[in-house]
């Protein structure tokens, strides 16, 4: 199957997977169970400033409202090696053990290693559990006198700075700005090793930084006050998927060009062939479903049906749309047999993509994976 054919399967894919979810009672086939007194620990592999933070923080006090029994939602923060720390610990734990008071949150960060064979991932996404995924977006940003520097969507003019950006790895979700920076020409030196994106941003406020991305959560809550102070300003949006696989504006940031708008404006830069595959391919995987909560390994049938309906009771909020547009932005949020099939695109890319960001992993970073 080509990029081509695999991008259009997964957009058909996630629009049939809604369709259904909006018809499929997410109850039938088990009974459900009773929290009523537990705390459940909702394990969060980064730090407690970036966007999965503020993800799980929206969801969590909900969470408790719609699950049987009302249990208090603790969100537990478990940094460390991009998240891989996190997620190594969570495949280790088996149901029996939690009876349906552990949950886990992944992310794009999450999703990566295990798609590029990273040695440090122990980690099995097929023994767990996918109750909910969440779409999301992505924004990059910049200083004002560099903003400046731009010429509409033309950003050949800022090829010539030297550009420090807070990473979390070059194996993370951040390969997907890396690779679009260097696409555009940007010459843009990477600090390995921040514990979340939240960090980043924190880099930029201080002048550590002057090149940021942020997804859409945290660009809302952190980035957001910035702009409106005059301190930071959006340079694109690494856009949306439409129904036909085509990257299109973000629906949260619809003012905001896209990367390959950003790309077609500025000379050198292509939206065809091999380089422009693959960042489409990781940035599929990454965003349309890149935060997911999950039971662990062994879960019985009750507690996916039990987590399942009180998420799809926290969408049929009558202000789910006002509250979580301003929190998480205007993404689906998918559970039922949308959200494994959204799993299933996040956790699969064609080989072409994975053989050329390998092959400019090693060569732009030294980073091999065996």
């Amino acid at each position: 199957m080509t990029i081509k054919d695999t991008t259009l399967a997964v957009a058909a894919g996630f629009a049939a997977a809604a369709t259904f979810a909006l018809t499929t009672p997410a109850t039938a086939g088990g009974h459900g169970i009773n929290l009523e007194g537990e705390t459940v620990e909702w394990v969060i592999p980064f730090s407690e400033t970036g966007g999965s933070a503020k993800w799980a923080n929206f969801y969590a006090p909900l969470l408790s409202e719609a699950l049987p029994g009302n249990p208090t939602v603790v969100v537990k923060f478990m940094p460390g090696a991009g998240s891989t720390k996190g997620a190594n610990w969570f495949q280790e734990q088996e149901f029996e053990d939690s009876n349906g008071t552990l949950i886990f949150g992944s992310s794009g960060s999450t999703q990566f290693p295990y798609l590029l064979g990273d040695p440090r991932v122990r980690y099995e996404y097929n023994d767990w559990n996918v109750v909910l995924a969440s779409g999301t977006g992505g924004v990059a940003y910049l200083p004002p006198d560099l903003a400046g520097m731009m010429n509409g969507m033309d950003a050949t003019a800022l090829q010539g700075t030297d550009f420090i950006y807070g990473s979390q790895g070059a194996t993370r979700l951040d390969l997907v700005p890396l690779l679009a920076w260097e696409m555009l020409g940007l010459s843009v030196e990477p600090v390995f090793g921040i514990k979340g994106r939240g960090d980043g941003r924190l880099m930029f406020e201080r002048g550590e930084a002057n090149i940021d991305y942020q997804t859409s959560s945290s660009y809302l809550k952190g980035v957001t006050p910035l702009v409106e102070a005059g301190t930071a300003v959006p340079m694109m949006s690494w856009g949306a998927l439409d129904a036909d696989g085509n990257i299109v504006r973000d629906p949260t940031f619809p003012d905001m060009p896209t990367f390959k708008e950003v790309c077609d404006a500025t000379p050198g830069c292509e939206t065809s062939g091999e380089q422009w595959d693959a960042w489409k391919a990781f940035f599929i995987a990454g965003f349309p479903a890149q935060k997911m909560v999950f039971l662990p390994a062994g879960a019985s049938n009750d507690a996916i049906v039990t987590y399942t309906a009180a998420f799809e009771a926290i969408k049929a909020r009558g202000d789910f749309a006002e509250i979580s547009a301003g929190r998480l932005g205007v993404y689906p949020q998918m559970t039922g047999d949308a959200a494994t099939g959204a799993l299933t695109s996040a956790t699969n890319v064609p080989d072409s993509a994975k053989a050329f960001v390998t092959g400019w992993l090693a060569d732009r970073y030294g980073v091999t994976l065996k």
